[in-house]
This record gives structure tokens, C-alpha cells and sequence, in this order.
């Protein structure tokens, strides 16, 4: 099994589960990890996901014996059915995806964990734009994210060069949130996951959705997006739950609705 899938207090846990190759992936996975995403935007139980990788590493990126393999699917093939469309739903996805990043995030691996909305990392854990080293340029939204994520000197540097980054230097440049030393990581990334999961998941999706808009819009019309979707969130019971927690001065109990 490629990949493995369990709903924990309202957390859809998705691990990535090909150790032995690094979780390189191939269509089997990248089919799987599609299917659990959009599971997870339509279940009603599923507050927020948690994406991770089992064994050493977070993801090896594509598994380049499916490349070479007659019988495999063609490149393009794979950028545009396999790696495209995991970009996408993850910034679709209604809920907030958190890549925990255990282990080495290398190429398409490393941009499918900085495409979520919140990356941490264990501090022995690094990441790597390894496609220079094989003739390649960066797919899965890398050459998107990482210049909005660093600016865009360093990211032609990391991509060009192909420098391995550690978790603690991909922190201080603002490629990630967070990173926590490996004895308390797993612990920590979950405590991140769990509060999410216990936020008005509604409002965080239309954040979510603003964010996404604001790539394309001007000032003026991010403003008109922030009201549009501002009004959407003022009508919805999680707002008035929000308010009248906060004037009994209790903690809010929120669905998502």
C-alpha cells in the first residue's frame, strides 16, 4: 500500500508509504494521494489534513525507474496527471493542509509540501530542487511558490544550483513556518494540526480562498475579494457562535458551517 489513510479527531492523516524509496512517488501514489484529497474536501468529519511521509523522509519527489520504464507513463504524462492536479486540489481543498515534514522533501516532494498552507519540518529534515542535477526544471507549482516564498534571487539560486536546504535555513528564509527539534516533532506538528481542526474551519477556507485570489489581483480588487467573502463569513454560525463565546467569555465550539 502506497499510501495510507485515517480520519483522527477530525484530522484526515494522509502518509505517504513507500519508505524504502523515500516516498518517491509513482501513479499508484500520486492516484491515491488524489482520491484522499478530495476525500478529505468533502467529508463533513474531516476538519483539516495532515500530510507526512513515513520511514526517513517526507517525499524523494517522482521515482525515476517509472521515467525510464517502457511500460510507465511519459513525463508530460506525469506532470500533468499526477503532480498537476495534487497541486491543485490542495489549494482547492476547503480544509487547511498542514505538511509535516519529517525527512527529505526533494524535488516535486518538496513543492507538494511548500504548495500547503502550513509547513513544519523536523530539525533534521531538508529540502532540495533536485531537478537541475537531472536536465529537468521544476514542476508541481515550484517555480510558482518557492520566488513568492524566498524572492526571487534565491530561488533561481536553489533551483539553478540545486542547493540542499536544512530545515533551520528554510525557516530563517521563509520557505516554512516552523521547524522543532525531531525528539518533539511529530508531537508538535500534530498540536498545530489538532488546533486547526479546531478553528472555524468555514472562515479558514475563505482565507484560504483570498489568499489563492490575491496572486492575481491588484490591491483594489483583493479588496473587493476580502468583502465579498467577509460577508460570506458574517453569516455563518460559526461567526455568531464566535461572538457570543467571546461576550460569555467562554471558548467557542465550532462546525465549520
Amino acid at each position: 500500500m502506497s499510501l495510507i489513510f485515517e480520519i483522527k479527531e477530525n484530522i484526515g492523516v494522509i502518509t505517504l508509504n513507500r519508505p524504502e524509496k523515500y516516498n518517491s512517488v509513482i501513479r499508484e501514489l500520486a492516484l491515491a494521494l488524489q482520491d484522499k484529497l478530495d476525500f478529505c474536501n468533502d467529508s463533513e468529519e474531516v476538519r483539516a489534513v495532515f500530510l507526512t511521509g513515513a520511514g526517513k523522509a517526507f517525499c524523494a519527489g517522482q521515482d525515476l525507474a517509472e521515467v525510464v520504464d517502457p511500460e510507465g507513463p511519459e513525463l508530460g504524462e506525469i506532470v500533468s496527471q499526477h503532480f498537476n492536479p495534487i497541486i491543485t486540489k490542495i489549494r482547492s481543498l476547503r480544509k487547511p493542509v498542514v505538511a509535516a515534514v519529517n525527512g527529505v522533501a526533494a524535488g516535486a516532494g518538496a513543492n507538494i509540501a511548500l504548495a500547503c498552507d502550513i509547513v513544519v519540518a523536523a530539525e533534521s529534515a531538508s529540502f532540495i530542487q533536485a531537478f537541475s542535477k537531472i536536465g529537468l526544471v521544476p514542476d508541481s507549482a515550484g517555480t510558482y511558490f518557492l520566488p513568492r516564498l524566498v524572492g526571487m534571487q534565491k530561488a533561481a539560486a536553489l533551483i539553478m544550483l540545486g542547493d540542499k536546504v536544512s530545515a533551520s535555513e528554510a525557516e530563517r528564509m521563509n520557505m516554512i513556518y516552523k521547524v522543532f527539534p525531531d525528539a518533539v516533532f511529530s508531537e508538535e506538528a500534530w498540536k498545530l494540526t489538532k488546533q486547526l481542526a479546531t478553528l472555524p474551519t468555514l472562515a479558514l477556507a475563505l482565507s484560504k480562498q483570498a489568499l489563492n485570489e490575491s496572486y492575481a489581483n491588484n490591491l483594489y480588487q483583493q479588496l473587493e475579494v476580502e468583502d465579498a467573502l467577509q460577508r460570506k463569513a458574517g453569516s455563518s454560525e460559526d461567526y455568531e457562535e464566535g461572538v457570543q463565546a467571546f461576550l460569555e467569555k467562554r471558548k467557542p465550539n465550532f462546525k465549520g458551517r
